[in-house]
């Protein structure tokens, strides 16, 4: 199975302790990784690490088999990685639904007419149609997840990196955005501490704690 992500003992040290050691793992293409662990285990820097968020770590990262030791060499790569952060607020760029959802396309030089269609069909697909002219900051918790999943979306990356996706949401808004990430044929490392949700998505689970990962 070829590899869309690789980690070699990768450790990490903040200001005031070892957060976690020795973190390996193989991530294939389109499989579905799930990482759970302690308040302050370390979960969301990891997740920050394999987004290109955070360098100061030691061990080594590797992106479909390419080793990744700097931003310049992370940025190659950029596109094909998609990070949906636990809180979404500070992400969104555009007051208005339709226009954050473009924005990355429009960032990418495509033509705002071009981007309007692709924006649209996405939001369809996500089935939030009748969102695309609301106002982001007045939408529900799981209205703007998948507003902001629908930003990171259109640019057809190959991995996503979700942190905790459904937190705070209520059941009916988590039962959506189950169904739309088991309808994504990509490569996934989801932190969650809702069990019920990670039952439904992802096949492999692994524990972080100080010493590295441990199959669950």
């Amino acid at each position: 199975m070829s590899c869309s992500i690789t980690l070699k003992n990768i450790s990490y040290k903040n200001e005031n302790r070892q957060l976690f050691s020795n973190v390996s793992l193989n991530v294939g293409h389109e499989e579905k990784v799930a990482v759970v662990g302690a308040n302050g285990a370390g979960k969301s820097t990891l997740l920050k690490i394999i987004a290109g968020l955070q360098y100061s770590y030691n061990g080594e990262l590797e992106l479909f088999h390419n080793k990744i030791s700097s931003k310049k060499e992370y940025k190659e790569f950029r596109s094909d990685v998609g990070y949906l952060p636990q809180d979404v607020n500070d992400y969104f760029l555009c007051p208005v639904v339709i226009e954050d959802v473009m924005f990355n396309l429009r960032a990418k030089g495509i033509k705002k007419e071009e981007a309007y269609h692709k924006a649209v069909l996405m939001l369809e697909e996500l089935g939030i149609s009748h969102l695309k002219n609301r106002v982001i900051y007045e939408l529900s918790g799981g209205e703007q997840k998948i507003v902001a999943l629908a930003g990171i979306l259109i640019t057809k990356p190959k991995i996503l990196l979700l942190d905790e996706p459904t937190n705070a949401l209520d059941s009916n808004a988590e039962e959506k955005i189950i169904n739309i990430l088991n309808s994504i044929k990509k490569s996934m490392i989801i932190v969650s501490h809702h069990k019920s949700f990670i039952e439904k998505l992802a096949p492999s689970v692994y524990k972080l704690n100080e010493n590295g990962l441990e199959k669950i």
